[in-house]
């Protein structure tokens, strides 16, 4: 995936072109969520192994600003709603924390 790519994903969901069940479902609870899962497991992994502990927090708090992101832009939204704005919280705390 090339730089401009990224950047053209990032920004049409910061602008609100893409709709708000998708940037909830498919962006933030199946993709945000795998790479959280992804994220821990592999810090768990770290920390298994005796490696350093230092490293397993910073990979696993290293999907935090892409978590961070979604749920603003889940805020900024047109056509949001209060339920789905909470709820993103709700799996940003969690997210988080797992």
């Amino acid at each position: 995936m090339g730089a401009v790519t990224v950047l053209s994903f990032l920004a049409r969901r910061w602008r609100g072109e893409v709709p708000v069940l998708t940037l909830f479902w498919r962006d933030t609870l199946l993709v945000g969520s795998i790479v959280n899962v992804l994220a821990t497991f592999v810090a768990l992994a770290i920390v298994s192994q005796d490696g350093p502990a230092g490293l397993a927090a910073a990979l696993h708090f290293l999907p935090l600003p892409y978590n961070l992101f979604l749920v603003a832009a889940l805020w900024r939204a047109p056509e949001r709603s209060p339920a789905l704005r909470w709820a993103s919280c709700v799996w940003l705390f969690v997210a988080t924390l797992v």
